[in-house]
């Protein structure tokens, strides 16, 4: 899994050639914890296999990009693909809905 920050978003993210994954959250943030093992699971599924990147924003440590890309709400997952955006979810999810807002199934 990736952790990303403002040096490497554009080449992990917004230049990858497989869909990418994006979990904005924080340390202290209790939903966003409880969404950690989803994310995890999914990445062992998914990302291994190299279907999607999948990768961690900690917004503390990366207010400009929460920023940039909206994120108000924590946990807020965003799907990109060739560079956009195709799709996000707020709070919560569970692994069928990330699967599905990546467009993997």
């Amino acid at each position: 899994m990736l952790l990303l920050n403002s040096e490497n978003f554009e080449q992990e993210v917004l230049k990858s050639e497989i869909p990418v994954l994006v979990d904005f959250f924080a340390d202290w943030c209790g939903p966003c914890q409880a969404m950690g093992p989803v994310v995890e699971e999914l990445y062992e599924k998914e990302g291994r296999e190299g279907k999607v990147k999948i990768g961690k924003v900690n917004v503390d440590e990366n207010q400009a990009l929460a920023e940039i890309y909206g994120v108000m709400s924590i946990p807020t997952i965003i799907a990109f693909k060739n560079g956009q955006e195709i799709g996000r979810k707020i709070g919560l999810v569970g692994k069928e809905e990330l699967v599905k807002l990546v467009q993997l199934g």
